[in-house]
């Protein structure tokens, strides 16, 4: 059966490129186990983070759509937030940096749609529904916040990365895929033997973590994407706003996990003055952050956004930024001084004694564009082999072809029809036959077309008339480089295939019986009455056939602590045992207890 994905405007004007990331949500797939997992964080993030949370947040769950008792459906969340001008899209974990910077720019909040076993309830590696839903949806409701968010992905979606990164982004997936996953059967405790079939998964882990503990540990330059990733991290992940001396907490990461919300506000971690040096920060997604950075307000984190984009090759351009998208492997775009856009996989560089690019080429299909429209007849039907051309003056001219007039073209001899032959300063010769011309808005040339063409360096031929035409470009320099394609439309980008998909648990029949028994319990909640009989029914099976689980003795006690009763007390009896014998939950057993007492007390009040 087809599951259809709900869409509304916004997502309507999304590209096909990240539309294809999109997931239908499937809310039949949340089991009541993942309801309670869902309700537990909840009640406890809200209770702790209305004290320490940016003011934002309380009102921003009601704003988004967000509650505190079930998971949210993106259709619901969509309704809702289509009055603040967003939307919300269920994705498969973890996406390409740069689509996911895209779709923030287009003010699409990526979510991923499933979420976080039981075993990892404080924190998973893998994002999930509760760090994003929770996490990143209810902050966007401060305008100010909103708009740094929308900004940050227009330049995210810009930045250049390198083959290290598409490495690095496919190994954290396969590690947080592996780590969220459940294994083929429940791991045997203190010293256990293990089954073929679990040995496999356990040497998976080590091997995914060895993978990406390698490249973490790979010195490389360090990409305009990794950079900002970085910013990303520390803000909109990890991100703290007020003082060093009272902070408070808007970070999706920190919304989002019961265990670093808290950790986060101890003196063990440093807090640091938010700046421009939080790009160049690395961090560690196994692990607890030994640092984190507070800006004075969100208009600050545009300011630092701006500073850092002015360092980005999108701004600067030149040999420093065509050098990125060669080295990148990835598909990028060179916008030259006349404002002609050339997108493809750039290969080669030729540079003079300046440092100034004097030729480019590309492999490949290119496409040339002008303002993010590709230009008519130059898409990669034309282009699919590539595309090349010298940049820079005429030797012996002081004017650019660019800044020629009609009558200095003329006197240049550069008539349509007819042969011309030139030399550029970097001693590159063109001699062919000019067919006609390409102007900007400006009017200037941006692009001449030639026949029976010969392009030569020194002694190396760059073109010659077997080759077809010769389109060459028409600037004296490169302004901007980014990631990506001028016109997105040029390319067929729906062919994203990741090495890693998320695996859907498959139940066994003892799981199904303990979710069965959540999901009575979630009924008995819902219902007009409490029927103490049918929860005694119930807690008598879990201790039974599932000793160890400890959440829905705690729900269980949740409907029976205000009774007083024999039951209330064995239930209580129950937790305070399993905290005993599991002293690794024995704080979560606490935080829902404590949870009840604060509830109690505020009734007495």
């Amino acid at each position: 059966m087809e599951i259809k994905i709900e869409t509304n405007e916004l997502l309507d004007r999304l590209p096909p490129h990240l539309k294809q990331y999109i997931k239908p949500q499937n809310y039949e797939q949340y089991t009541p186990i993942n309801q309670a997992v869902w309700r537990y964080v909840m009640r406890k993030n809200v209770d702790y983070l209305a004290k320490v949370a940016h003011e934002s947040y309380v009102e921003g769950l009601k704003k988004t759509g967000i509650s505190i008792d079930e998971i949210p459906s993106m259709y619901g969340m969509n309704r809702i937030l289509k009055e603040i001008g967003w939307a919300a899209v269920a994705v498969d974990g973890f996406i390409p940096p740069n689509a996911f910077m895209e779709f923030q720019a287009y003010k699409v909040l990526v979510i991923a749609s499933d979420i976080r076993q039981l075993e990892n309830i404080e924190y998973t590696p893998a994002p999930d529904i509760i760090h994003e839903g929770a996490g990143h949806a209810p902050i966007i409701a401060s305008p100010d916040y909103a708009e740094y968010l929308r900004r940050f992905g227009e330049v995210g979606a810009k930045a250049i990365s390198s083959a290290h990164d598409i490495d690095m982004y496919e190994a954290v997936r396969e590690l947080s895929i592996l780590k969220e996953s459940p294994p083929p059967s429940p791991l045997p405790k203190g010293g256990g033997v293990f089954t073929p079939a679990q040995k496999e998964y356990l040497q998976k882990i080590e091997n995914a973590e060895a993978r990406v503990e390698a490249l973490q540990n790979k010195k490389v330059k360090p990409s305009e994407i990794s950079l900002i990733r970085n910013l990303h991290w520390w803000t909109v992940e990890y991100g703290m706003v007020g003082t060093v001396e009272n902070p408070k907490i808007y970070g999706a990461g920190l919304l989002s996990s019961i265990g670093e919300s808290v950790w986060c506000m101890k003196e063990e971690v440093k807090k640091i003055p938010y700046s421009i040096d939080a790009a160049y920060q690395d961090f560690d997604i196994t692990k607890p952050q030994p640092q984190l950075y507070v800006t004075p307000d969100f208009a600050y984190l545009q300011e630092v956004l701006e500073e850092f984009a002015n360092t980005m090759a999108v701004r600067k351009g030149g040999w420093r930024g065509l050098k990125k998208l060669i080295k990148s492997k990835q598909l990028g775009t060179i916008e030259i001084s006349t404002g002609l856009q050339i997108s493809g996989h750039f290969s080669r560089m030729i540079k003079n004694e300046d440092n100034e690019v004097v030729y480019f080429e590309t492999e490949g299909e290119t496409a040339l564009s002008y303002r993010e429209k590709e230009v008519i007849g130059h898409g990669i039907s034309r282009h699919e082999k590539g595309f090349r051309s010298p940049l820079g003056k005429l030797k012996g001219i002081n004017l650019a072809i660019e800044n020629m007039g009609p009558r200095d073209l003329q006197a240049y001899n550069f008539y349509d029809g007819k042969p011309i032959e030139f030399e550029f300063e970097s001693g590159i010769t063109v001699a062919g036959l000019n067919v006609t011309g390409i102007r900007n808005l400006r009017g200037e040339l941006m692009l001449i077309q030639f026949t029976d063409c010969t392009v030569k360096y020194k002694n190396e031929m760059l073109f010659s008339p077997e080759m077809g035409d010769f389109d060459m470009a028409v600037g004296k320099e490169i302004v901007s480089a980014f990631a990506g394609a001028a016109d997105y439309h040029s390319f067929n980008l729906v062919t994203h295939n990741s090495s890693s998909e998320t695996i859907r648990p498959r139940l066994s029949e003892i799981e199904i019986e303990l979710n069965s028994l959540y999901k009575e319990v979630r009924t008995i909640r819902n219902s007009e009455e409490i029927d103490a009989t049918k929860l005694q029914q119930v807690f008598k099976t879990l201790k039974q056939n599932h000793p160890t689980d400890w959440l829905l003795s705690l729900e269980i006690y949740e409907l029976v602590s205000a009774t007083d009763s024999a039951f209330s007390e064995e239930v209580l009896d129950n937790l305070l045992k399993l905290k005993n014998e599991r002293p690794k939950v024995a704080h979560l057993i606490e935080g829902g207890l404590g949870l009840l007492e604060a509830k109690t007390k505020e009734i007495i009040n």
